[in-house]
């Protein structure tokens, strides 16, 4: 058994080193093993020294795949860094417990409750890697159930709704009257968003390829619905026509920069620029659901197919194998006529209930 090179251990601590071998000798140990397990256990907590950022890294790589969209991993990447990394970034992930995890959560949990739940379950996730992965071990402090909702409050659910400022239907006439002055690819987005009732998103990242302009069609891929799920939108004659008038781009409406969609703050900012700061883009399908509910004769489970919601009842779900096209093209085309509808007051008229399914 070797002890060492001779220029770093003296003849005196060879003598030692020998001594404490034959005691463990003596008592029937292999001092050989000995030496490997303790270089063993070195390796391990070397091993076990890495970082929560590392860890965090190792996690979205590993994960980011199965992700519905890059938005999804930036967001995750952003709450990480931002709340996260400042406190137990560079700390080893085996020493993080339950005091630092609240360090995080505690100064944003009641103002930001809704960043802060998914930014308490995103630490759990990298935390829960890091023990399979045999960087840490004992329980996750980060778990919420019979844990952390013992020591945070809890924050009513009603308290975390927020309602999109949204325009009052019978507007809606006079508003697409002063939209359509408006120049822009922006002006335009808006107003296929209004006329489809479709989320910011699946409008600004639309594609040439997802339409069918023969048919007026408009499939938006499940990568890139908020249900996961493939969702047809039937296209009323002026969505058609918008969709016509866009180039020959990529994308339908294109962005500043070169092979890039239109931001997502775009239309915000025109409705800015227009002197709506009252109401959000978002807040326009809140405007054709109230219509839709209130003017019209056409079934609840129609309306909420044209929103793409999914359904919450899960046995409707399971018998549910449409999604009732052809009575969402003629409702769509029923919120088109609506639309264009102002009277001379300068107010939309609201007709005699109309579109019996």
């Amino acid at each position: 058994m070797g002890l060492g090179p001779l220029d770093t251990v003296s003849l005196a601590d060879a003598r030692n080193k020998a001594r404490d071998c034959r005691i463990l000798l003596d008592r029937g140990i292999d001092p050989i093993e000995v030496r490997r397990e303790k270089r063993s256990q070195e390796a391990l907590e070397k091993a076990r020294a890495i970082s929560f950022s590392e860890c965090a890294k190792s996690y979205i790589k590993a994960h980011g795949a199965k992700w519905r969209n890059e938005k999804h991993a930036g967001q995750w990447e952003s709450t990480i860094k931002t709340y996260a990394e400042p406190v137990i970034g560079s700390l080893a992930v085996q020493d993080i417990d339950t005091a630092l995890v609240l360090k995080v959560l505690e100064p944003i949990w009641n103002e930001k409750n809704e960043t802060a739940t998914r930014l308490r379950s995103r630490v759990e996730s990298v935390l829960d890697w890091a023990t399979a992965r045999g960087y840490r071990t004992g329980d996750n402090p980060a778990r919420w159930r019979g844990h952390l909702s013992k020591l945070l409050p809890a924050i009513k659910k009603r308290l975390r709704v927020k309602n999109h400022p949204a325009l009052p239907y019978s507007e809606i006439g006079s508003f697409i009257q002063s939209l359509r002055t408006q120049e822009g690819t922006a002006a335009r987005a808006l107003e296929f968003a209004i006329l489809t009732a479709a989320r910011t998103n699946e409008v600004t990242g639309s594609s040439r390829e997802e339409f069918d302009l023969n048919k007026g069609i408009w499939t938006i891929p499940a990568s890139r619905m908020k249900s996961g799920r493939e969702h047809r939108v039937p296209l009323s004659p002026r969505a058609l026509q918008i969709i016509k008038g866009q180039g020959n781009g990529d994308y339908i409406f294109p962005g500043q920069k070169e092979g890039k969609p239109l931001s997502n703050m775009a239309m915000l900012t025109l409705l800015k620029r227009m002197g709506r700061r009252d109401i959000t883009v978002h807040g326009f399908r809140s405007s054709f659901r109230d219509w839709s509910a209130e003017t019209t004769a056409y079934p609840r489970e129609v309306c909420e197919m044209a929103l793409a919601h999914v359904i919450s009842n899960h046995a409707e779900a399971a018998y549910r194998r449409g999604d009732l096209f052809e009575k969402r093209r003629r409702m769509m085309r029923d919120w088109e006529k609506y639309c264009e509808q102002v009277s001379k007051a300068g107010k939309t008229v609201v007709p005699i209930k109309q579109g019996a399914a």
